[in-house]
């Protein structure tokens, strides 16, 4: 009897082995022949579970954008399983969301520095993020207080200053979050003109009751795009900003696509204008003159074939393809040289819509003048009409001493309603022309 058993309990263990075996060959050949697809499924049903499990942000304005940034990692839930996206965020929230926002979240949910994050930052910053911050795992801190490790890089990185803010567990007003996006986009892109920008803003019914400081804050990232005012007219000094709307407010700091721009009055003399790294920005002209004068900088460009760009007011008038592509590397955002030998083009006219000037800048090499003289004549031309050829005079024998290497000082004179002071640097073989409608 007990033989019986013992063989019925062996050839259960047998049946059980081979089950075992079976299975496990089954897994590993699944392993094996699409291990990537189930792991991306596994991965894609715990986000899907996550998101469903957010009970307060079905049908709510910011839902997509919600889903999107919790999705790359920028910002969690709660652990009851919501995400209560009408509440204040805090500081120390939204400056951790801040630096992960200029991240990527591998499959293996470690984080880098996006590409074009790096590419926007000084020489300095870099060095800063590549020497002190080198073993930066983008982490919270696991002893002592938790967001130390993004206050410190976003200080160090000047896109906040620490001393301003008493409480990091604090609420978030507009005002604050207006003076960090200021800071973060002095440090990665451009400010606009802040008169301009502040001409912008007084259209909010409330912006006096801000500070002249946190006015200019406030009106860099309205003209960005990056902020908005509220339905009542009103920009919404002292109110606090919601998780959802800080969501909203970093995805268009961190992808310029998603912005709303204030779009330019012709009206009022303004344009959008080429920006350094290709973006667009709006200037505003002091007169129909110099409006009109935009639209020859762009005919005396393409007087040059391709040998030309416009950045901002700026025609840049180049030798070759050659030159303008170092040019162009070497003045991208974040990398703009200062020395000797740094590339710089031959010729640049310019407008400066802040002081009502004009103005041509001729690095005279051997044949600037002859490459670049029928772009400058109609450039002129324009601003001197009848006096025009007693200015082509006077800036033909000023070039022509200079190319020559005679030392020649700077000089002023006035062509028709016009002042004009001729900067000469002997050394560089470059003159500056500026010229101002006389007072």
């Amino acid at each position: 009897m007990n033989d019986q058993i013992g063989k019925k309990m062996m050839n259960l263990s047998i049946r059980i082995l081979l089950s075992v075996l079976l299975v496990t060959g089954l897994a590993s050949e699944a392993g094996l022949a699409g291990g990537h697809q189930v792991a991306a499924a596994a991965s894609a049903k715990v986000t899907e579970t996550q998101h469903a499990a957010f009970t307060d942000i079905e049908g709510h304005w910011a839902q997509k954008q919600i889903e999107e940034m919790v999705r790359q990692g920028i910002l969690d839930g709660y652990p009851d399983g919501s995400f209560r996206p009408n509440e204040p965020v805090k500081v120390d929230q939204f400056i951790k969301m801040l630096i992960l926002s200029f991240s990527d979240l591998h499959p293996n949910q470690e984080r880098s520095w996006k590409g074009s994050f790096l590419d926007s930052l000084s020489e300095e910053n870099r060095t800063i993020l590549k020497q002190d911050y080198r073993y930066f795992n983008f982490k919270p801190a696991m002893a002592g207080y938790w967001a130390k490790p993004y206050i410190d890089v976003a200080s160090d990185l000047n896109f906040l200053n620490k001393n301003r803010f008493s409480d990091f567990q604090a609420d978030m007003t507009r005002e604050n979050v207006a003076e960090i996006i200021y800071y973060t986009l002095q440090e990665t892109e451009f400010l606009e003109d802040e008169q301009f920008s502040r001409s912008v803003a007084q259209s909010y019914g409330d912006l006096t009751s801000a500070n002249d400081r946190e006015q200019k804050f406030i009106a860099e990232s309205l003209i960005k795009g990056i902020m908005q005012g509220y339905p009542d007219g009103n920009f919404g000094v002292g109110r606090y900003v919601t998780r959802a709307e800080s969501l909203v407010i970093l995805n268009r700091l961190t992808d310029k696509t998603k912005r709303v721009p204030i779009k330019p009055e012709s009206d009022k003399l303004q344009r959008l204008v080429p920006t350094a790294g290709g973006g667009q920005k709006i200037v505003a002209f002091p007169d129909k003159q110099m409006w009109d004068a935009y639209e020859t900088l762009i005919k005396a460009g393409k007087l040059r074939g391709t040998n030309y760009d416009i950045v901002e007011t700026t025609l840049r008038l180049y030798k070759d393809e050659k030159e303008k592509k170092a040019v162009q590397q070497n003045t991208g955002i974040g990398n703009v040289g200062t020395g000797t030998n740094v590339p710089k083009e031959e010729v640049a006219i310019w407008l400066d819509p802040t002081f009502n000037t004009y103005g041509i800048t001729v690095r005279l090499r051997e044949g600037t003048l002859a490459r670049n003289k029928e772009s400058i004549e109609l450039f002129t031309n324009q601003i001197f009409t009848y006096d025009a050829i007693a200015f082509h005079r006077w800036f033909d024998s000023i070039c022509t001493e200079v190319e020559a290497g005679r030392p020649l000082a700077s000089k002023q004179a006035t062509v028709g309603g016009y002042t004009v002071n001729a900067l000469v640097d002997n050394a560089q073989k470059t003159v500056v022309f500026s010229i101002a409608a006389k007072k």
